[in-house]
């Protein structure tokens, strides 16, 4: 554990309520209100409960809901939370351990109360799910959750399919359970970005954002156990599964099921549709491609405004390509290689656009640009065979970068001709003159 909880820590539920609502002090007393592992004997009427919210439209990491455990005890005043959803945003270089996907999560607890004022506040929906659990098997899960809970045990390596909020109550659920759970099947066979794309639903840019970065083995067909990495298909699995308890013994895991609170649609709702869709966008850059290139054309490579258009796009495209590179081989994030966007997003074109101004380097350019305009031609002519779910606004983006460069190549190409037949006559006219 590399430092205890803070003021600074923050719950990717919990962080806008707390800064608005609550004063830091808040957490730090109810981090040491928590009761120490042992000791709290739990009656045999506690109750264990699954807790499902829905999305929150206030920030893009809460689009998909959240899962937290309630250990509910009237007789001994215990009405504990268990949320695995912590994180510390104030540790070093944050962004780039979590592009990297080393990025630790904390469980922590705090009082039922609180965690229901905190999706109340926001507009979220909160369903409990009673478990139907023995005595024994609530006070083994309880105390699991307190050992957990613990300063140098809290802390664990996020992972947003294997690995997260969600997952790890279940297989708490699951591993403290004397029987097996069965879970009924889904209705339709999906993928990881199937469900994403669920959770993403009006909201393009965002879409498209986390369909470059994942690649195409997050397409592949996942099983139902695999599909509750999302609160929403964990509370229904839930809902229908039972617990094999011997060889003929089946009970429902759920005992009971209650809405404790109703999505409030007035200050939870979707924001308004964007004008400028990724489809829409790509086709702008696109037109705005063959306008400057037709200006190039038209002035006969006079102009400097191709040179920096040029530079412009494929400096972006070669950004985008280093995110994708570190994704892909650098990263302990699933799902992200191979990733088929890497043949129109690499930073390649970031190596080439710093030779676009040096005129000794037209050479180079030229051959880069040649490579770039075969391979792009193959990405667009088979799209539909690569086996990766790609976004339709890929094809116009990456025709841009297939535009330009064979304008590139047409001009370099037409430019040494014209020199080659500049340098023929003037060796014919000094054979002439020597005659």
């Amino acid at each position: 554990m590399k430092r205890i909880i803070e003021s600074s820590l923050v719950s990717t539920e919990f962080q806008t309520f707390i800064r608005q609502k609550k004063t830091l002090m808040l957490l730090f007393i109810i981090l040491l209100s928590l009761p120490a592992p042992g000791q709290v004997q739990l009656n045999d009427n506690a109750k264990i409960s699954l807790l499902t919210a829905s999305p929150w439209y206030g920030a893009v990491y809460a689009f998909f809901g959240h899962t937290a455990i309630r250990v509910q005890d009237d007789s001994t005043g215990v009405d504990q939370v268990f949320n695995y959803g912590y994180f510390d945003s104030s540790q070093p270089h944050f962004i780039y351990n979590f592009i990297r996907g080393k990025t630790d999560y904390i469980l922590g607890g705090l009082p039922f109360e609180a965690f229901l004022n905190e999706y109340g506040y926001r507009g979220q929906q909160v369903v409990e799910q009673e478990l139907n659990l023995s005595p024994a098997e609530k006070q083994q899960l309880y105390h699991a959750l307190m050992v957990n809970v613990l300063p140098e045990n809290r802390e664990y390596r996020y992972n947003y399919f294997y690995d997260n909020c969600s997952t790890r109550p279940r297989d708490m659920v699951e591993e403290y359970t004397e029987g097996i759970i069965q879970y009924p099947p889904t209705g339709s066979d999906q993928s990881y970005r199937d469900l994403v794309h669920e959770c993403v639903d009006g909201y393009p840019w965002v879409k498209f954002g986390i369909d470059l970065l994942i690649g195409s083995p997050a397409d592949s067909t996942i099983n139902v156990r695999d599909k509750m990495f999302i609160p929403d298909y964990l509370m229904d699995s839930f809902e229908g599964a039972t617990i094999q308890r011997g060889d003929t013994l089946n009970v429902p895991l759920v005992k009971n099921t209650e809405m404790l609170l109703p999505v409030d649609k007035e200050i939870n709702k979707k924001s308004e549709g964007v004008v400028f869709t990724p489809i829409l966008t790509a086709f702008a850059l696109l037109l705005l491609t063959i306008i400057v290139s037709l200006i190039q054309l038209i002035k006969l490579n006079k102009t400097q405004l191709a040179r920096i258009y040029d530079t412009v796009l494929f400096v972006i495209a070669g950004l985008a390509g280093i995110i994708l590179l570190v994704l892909m081989y650098f990263s302990e994030h699933p799902a992200t290689n191979p990733n088929w966007n890497f043949v129109w997003l690499n930073p390649f074109a970031l190596i080439a656009a710093s030779f676009f101004w040096m005129k000794s380097a037209n050479k180079a350019v030229y051959f880069y640009h040649f490579i770039n305009f075969a391979l792009l031609t193959l990405f667009l002519l088979l799209w539909w065979l690569i086996p990766q779910q790609l976004p339709l606004a890929t094809i116009p983006f990456s025709m841009s970068l297939w535009f330009r460069s064979g304008i590139n190549i047409y001009i370099l190409r037409k430019r040494r001709l014209k020199n080659k037949q500049f340098t023929t006559s003037k060796h014919l006219k000094a054979g002439w003159g020597g005659l």
